[in-house]
């Protein structure tokens, strides 16, 4: 009887160990990429731009994500970078996505008209990353909008071929105009556009209200309503912001006092860039079979922020 139970007892711990391998040990393996390590395809071959080195993506999936980035960088001359892995090192989508195209040089470095999708499936984050020529081309808002409608709800399944995919193609239309119904406003866009209005409008008449009671004293004599502006200069405009250096003269006792104030500038045209991406035209379709393609490259584009991730 003894025997038997302790057999028992071995065999329920052999099989608990069994589970654990096939459960637990595949998540151990896991690999945390860091950017060194993600394989560039696009350097050994111009029409691939699509890094699967999990196999996450089908092959179909792939071949067909890169037929389209093909077409567009052809059409745009803008560079897509998709990695798509089980994990990244640190675990932070934002700064390894704009790292990644920062240090790897994707996009045009005169235009910085490069764009990074990262899928990381352990940090279940989908994440897009713009260089600054692709700002004002693809806003923020528009990555984030693409990332709700198409992406998240397919990603959220492990839907991994079908998430990337509408993502894909949605980021496509977009830039190439085909498809212009995603600038369109999403379900409350007009209720926190107002509450984002009301902020402002209601900013605008504190901020009035503290530098007409504050600040026109002069912090020299204390008296108020002495400050009379002189003059101003601009001293820098940079991403759509101007810089103003502005003199002012106490007409109590001549303190003068200078002031740095910012205005949007009405002329700007977006990072960089000025009128987006470059169109070139390009030749016609291509396959993985065949005499095959030389390999491509960066141009050396440079990322800042923009773009957005969402979580799944």
């Amino acid at each position: 009887m003894r025997k038997s139970t302790y057999l028992s007892t071995s065999v329920l711990k052999g099989i608990l160990f069994l589970l654990f391998l096939i459960v637990g040990y595949p998540s151990l393996l896991a690999k945390e990429y860091t950017i060194q390590e993600i394989p560039m395809v696009h350097l050994q071959d111009r029409t691939r731009y699509v890094c699967n080195p999990d196999g996450i993506l089908s092959e179909s999936a792939v071949v067909t994500m890169d037929s389209i980035l093909y077409a567009l960088e052809e059409k745009t001359g803008i560079q897509t970078l998709v990695v798509a892995v089980t994990g990244i090192a640190g675990g932070d989508c934002f700064d390894f996505a704009h790292q990644l195209g920062e240090q790897k040089g994707v996009g045009e470095k005169e235009r910085d008209n490069g764009l990074v999708i990262l899928l990381s499936t352990d940090e279940r984050c989908i994440q897009f990353a713009t260089g600054y020529g692709l700002e004002g081309v693809l806003p923020d808002a528009i990555c984030k909008r693409i990332q709700n409608r198409y992406m998240v709800q397919h990603l959220g399944k492990d839907d991994w071929d079908t998430g990337m995919l509408e993502g894909i193609r949605a980021i496509n239309g977009y830039l190439d105009g085909s498809m212009e119904n995603i600038g369109g406003k999403e379900e409350g866009d007009d209720s926190a556009l107002l509450i984002f209005m009301g902020l402002i409008f209601g900013s605008i008449i504190l901020i009035s209200v503290i530098v007409g009671i504050f600040g026109n004293r002069c912090p020299k004599c204390k008296k108020r309503k002495a400050l009379q502006r002189v003059s101003s200069q601009v001293i820098s405009r940079k991403n759509g912001v101007i810089v103003t250096e502005v003199t002012y003269l106490c007409k109590y006792c001549g303190h003068q006092v200078k002031m740095k104030e910012k205005s949007g500038d009405t002329n700007y045209r977006g990072p960089r860039s000025g009128s987006g991406p470059t169109v070139f035209m390009g030749g016609g379709g291509f396959g993985r079979g065949g005499g095959g393609f030389s390999g491509g490259s960066f141009g050396g584009g440079s990322f800042g922020g923009g773009g957005a991730g969402s979580r799944f």
